[in-house]
């Protein structure tokens, strides 16, 4: 078997689970760390006997590196995928992708312009129970979706961050919705928050509207006291309720109840897993560029509908 080369760039919280799994994947071969940390760097690469770098610029001549991992704090994402994409290196990416739907698309153009695959760390999407509604709501078998409901909410998270809740958080449900119902939202509405950050909003309430009258409502805060990661899917014919963190599934209908048992995974592992397979069998990824786009237009309009108090119309 011929195993990819990979680099992880940003060895934080979320970066070392990426390391971890890398190393853990038979068609892969992890070859560098880095991270502006140099003890954070060598402590990696020593554990797991790969090159620690502290300059993305010298990591990235490597000629071994085939594609990359960018999980820098979200600020710093744009540029670093812009490097990456410049040697000619695949990449995937972290959400919010970039600061703004403008250099997220040139990101896409510049993946397109060099023949390179590109994609979002929507980590939902592999989550066999997100992917069955899904498929549910492509085939009509529970029906057609009126409307879905997110609920994301923690404590405050460890890692002190440079967005707030909407593009850190929400942004997953976001694209969750313009999955579930393929398209993107004509109308955003949002409410947002400072309990306890005065520079980002801590907490959302986010309404999305699509066309034929379907409804999205997404909740989202760093405010209560444990972890709630839950979705309500309502169709003509059925409920369906997802709990992210057990990855247990219900389906309500008007004679049963039923709990498919759908096999747990590790979302990020078959999320890298993918995207290796994406790159040396040449498929299409099935989360794009262009989904990290949507989802970044969806939230930015949602922080401009709750500094406005408007809805915000969006070009579908």
């Amino acid at each position: 078997m011929t195993k990819l080369g990979v680099a992880v760039i940003g060895a934080g919280q979320w970066g070392k689970n990426h390391v971890r799994v890398y190393s853990e994947l038979p068609n892969a071969e992890l070859i560098a760390v880095c991270d502006k940390n140099k003890q954070t760097a060598k402590t990696i690469a020593k554990q797991y006997k790969i090159k620690a770098y502290t300059n993305t610029t010298q990591m990235l001549k490597n000629k071994d590196i085939k594609a990359v991992n960018i999980c820098t704090w979200s600020t710093h994402l744009a540029k670093e995928a812009q490097k990456a994409l410049n040697q000619e290196k695949h990449v995937l990416i972290e959400k919010p992708m970039a600061t703004t739907p403008q250099q997220a698309q040139q990101l896409v153009q510049q993946a397109k312009q060099n023949n390179l695959h590109l994609t979002v760390g929507f980590l939902m999407r592999f989550i066999p129970g997100l992917q069955h509604i899904h498929q549910t709501a492509q085939t009509n078998q529970n029906g057609q979706i009126v409307c879905a409901t997110a609920k994301r909410v923690s404590q405050w998270p460890q890692r002190i961050g440079d967005v707030g809740v909407v593009k850190d958080t929400a942004i997953h449900d976001i694209d969750t919705m313009n999955y579930l119902f393929n398209q993107q939202p004509t109308t955003v509405y949002a409410k947002t928050g400072n309990l306890k950050n005065k520079k980002y909003e801590d907490y959302a309430h986010i309404m999305l509207t699509y066309k034929n009258a379907q409804t999205a409502f997404i909740e989202t805060n760093w405010l209560t006291p444990y972890k709630t990661r839950t979705l309500t899917v309502t169709a003509t014919q059925a409920i369906m309720k997802l709990d992210y963190i057990t990855q247990e599934i219900t389906i309500e209908k008007q004679t049963e109840t039923t709990k498919p048992r759908l096999p747990i995974q590790e979302p990020l592992k078959a999320e890298l897993q993918h995207f290796i397979e994406c790159i040396t069998q040449h498929k299409k990824p099935q989360i794009t560029g262009e989904d990290g786009v949507k989802a970044l237009t969806v939230a930015t309009a949602a922080l401009k509908s709750s500094a406005k108090n408007k809805a915000i119309k969006l070009e579908t």
